[in-house]
């Protein structure tokens, strides 16, 4: 009498850690599992559906897709029709949120004055009683519309948020004096923001000063890209004044027409999860922790885990001070209760417990102990061609600093130039001077490499660049610089692939295995099978099907290669239908070079 199996539902994608919980065995086992199929794999990795379909099938499991059964799902597109209703339902959990604003600029261009105005201006019409604290951030409240903004010192604490994979703002408002104009570090608040990808409006401000020159500014504005709304542009000029507080409810109305384009949604019903925006010892308190909830809503009670650091929540503060029991996406709050003091631009998450916290970071570490060195943070010219193959974006992101004006605007018209079909570039700062710790914070956070012309590297930089693993290139001869750009775009082009059979079978008997399909017992007649190939199903000389290998097997036991002469059983993605006298055929693809 055959035992049955223990049915369990596997999504589309899951760490083996979630597996391992499914199936209530130990991580380690499933990963040997993965290790004797060629896979190798650490507690956090995460694997396809097939992958974990083969593991649980071998230790004595039959895997379902959730909420549906095997024999309900007859073919591919009822399977993919049935994975749309579940997109759908996790769209329908999507609800509106308010939008995230940034104030950025130069340093004496007002973007404090104006985050204070636009903070006291809701204070006065709200609750009575003022603020009790600040804690670099808080909500405004615009005709039953929240915005809420960042109050960070400047584009550089911006950046390294987004460095540490914070990707916190929505909306970017850039702080232009009227009298001053368009600096450079207006110019490099501008970068940051177009790396972030975020929409800009441009606030106008000192109009109240007799210098003011606000035509002049808008000129200087169009020279950096930004043509202003009432120039026929599509960014949003906003005068305002901070001192004399004119142009402050525009400014707000701005920002929520912003949002209405962009629609910023998150679902508040999911566990928390969001971004560390400052952290301190406060006299009395202990370490406070400035976060603002992304995604779900955080309550009273929930165990953080920041990074190295975790804790109960013990008391929450919403930004006037005011104790909540909860704080929704969007909202920007102080907590106690972390044991330490994590960093700007950490991600936290809600776990079960401390216990569980205390073993996820033990396991972590384990896993960076363990692993081999792998790739590193930042991207590298040699390092495109491998990113590509996985699928990655095909952009080349450069910051380009030279000696001279003169020097610079033909590197950048070449580099331009070198853009094609397959590989964009992506030219997020084109300056004069030395490269600066300023460049480094854009190119990790990024994704880009600096090249230089003529100019040196700051000793600040230089550390920086060590430590985020940045690729700064600095070159004296012009063809140089553009000959390594051409073969790392070279490098990126889609590469043309062929066939290459390594290996023939026979199939022998069929045999049917329940919530896994048809295997075909075959006999390996050349070469050798591989379980990383693809095959060709071929019957009386017509190809009838073409699919890489679901599974390999030699004697019930999970192989990564079968060689001539030995029997073994195999599965080929998209294929049922095997008959004794069929012929398999295991190829590989091979990139031909030019």
């Amino acid at each position: 009498m055959t035992q049955t199996k223990t049915l369990i539902e596997v999504p589309d994608f899951l760490t083996v850690r979630e597996l391992a919980g499914i199936m209530e065995v130990s991580p380690i086992d499933v990963i040997k599992e993965l290790m004797s199929n060629g896979i190798m794999a650490n507690i956090n990795q995460q694997i396809d559906f097939d992958t974990a379909s083969i593991v649980a099938e071998e230790m004595g499991f039959e895997v379902v897709a959730p909420q549906v059964e095997v024999d309900e799902v007859e073919d591919v597109d009822e399977q993919l029709a049935w994975r749309k209703v579940l997109a759908e339902e996790r769209e329908a959990d999507l609800e509106p949120r308010a939008p995230v604003v940034t104030m950025l600029g130069h340093v004496d261009h007002g973007k404090t004055s104006l985050l204070d105005v636009i903070r006291q201006s809701d204070v006065q019409s709200g609750e009575a009683g003022g603020i009790t604290q600040h804690i670099g951030a808080y909500q405004v409240n615009r005709e039953g519309e929240l915005v809420t903004f960042l109050d960070t010192p400047g584009h550089e604490a911006f950046t390294a948020m987004r460095a540490r994979g914070a990707q916190a703002t929505d909306i970017a408002v850039l702080v232009v004096a009227a009298d001053d104009g368009v600096m450079p570090q207006t110019r490099e608040a501008v970068d940051h923001a177009r790396a972030a990808r975020v929409p800009i409006i441009v606030a106008l401000n000192k109009i109240d000063l007799e210098t003011s020159r606000p035509e002049r500014v808008k000129q200087q504005l169009t020279e950096i890209d930004l043509i202003p709304d009432d120039w026929d542009g599509d960014t949003m000029v906003i005068p305002v004044s901070a001192k004399e507080i004119l142009g402050i409810d525009d400014l707000l109305e701005a920002i929520l027409l912003v949002s209405e384009d962009i629609q910023p949604r998150a679902n508040p019903t999911a566990s928390a999860t969001g971004t560390v925006l400052e952290a301190k010892i406060e006299k009395g308190r202990g370490a406070m922790t400035t976060l603002l909830v992304q995604n779900g809503t955080l309550k009273m009670g929930d165990t953080l885990l920041v990074g190295q650091n975790y804790g109960r929540i013990k008391a929450m503060f919403d930004h006037k001070g005011k104790r909540v029991r909860e704080a929704g996406p969007s909202m920007p709050l102080s907590v106690s209760g972390l044991g330490g003091i994590p960093e700007a631009g950490e991600q936290f998450r809600v776990v079960e417990s401390e216990k569980a916290a205390r073993r996820i970071i033990a396991e972590e570490q384990e896993d960076q102990r363990q692993a081999p060195i792998g790739r590193q943070k930042s991207i590298s010219l040699e390092e495109f061609f491998s990113r590509l193959q996985e699928g990655e974006a095909k952009s080349l992101n450069l910051i380009v600093k030279a000696d001279v004006q003169g020097s610079l605007e033909p590197i950048v018209n070449s580099l331009e130039e070198m853009e094609n079909e397959e590989v964009s570039v992506e030219i997020l700062r084109a300056s004069t001077g030395n490269v600066s710790e300023s460049d480094v914070m854009l190119a990790s956070a990024s994704d880009a490499i600096i090249l230089g012309f003529n100019v040196d590297i700051d000793p600040i930089a230089k550390a920086a660049a060590s430590s985020e693993q940045v690729d700064v290139r600095n070159y004296r001869i012009i063809y140089k610089l553009f000959e390594d750009v051409e073969k790392a775009m070279k490098g990126m082009l889609a590469p043309t692939y062929r066939d290459v059979v390594i290996g023939r079978a026979e199939v022998r008997q069929v045999f049917r295995i329940r919530g896994i399909g048809n295997i075909a017992g075959s006999y390996m007649r050349t070469g050798v099978a591989r379980r990383n190939a693809s095959a060709h199903i071929v019957r009386n000389g017509r190809l009838l099907n073409t699919g890489p290998v679901g599974s390999l097997k030699h004697l019930q036991e999970n192989v990564r290669e079968v060689k001539t002469g030995f029997e073994f059983g195999v599965s080929i993605e998209g294929w049922n239908d095997y008959e004794p006298g069929d012929i398999i055929e295991f190829f590989v693809s091979e990139r031909v070079e030019d």
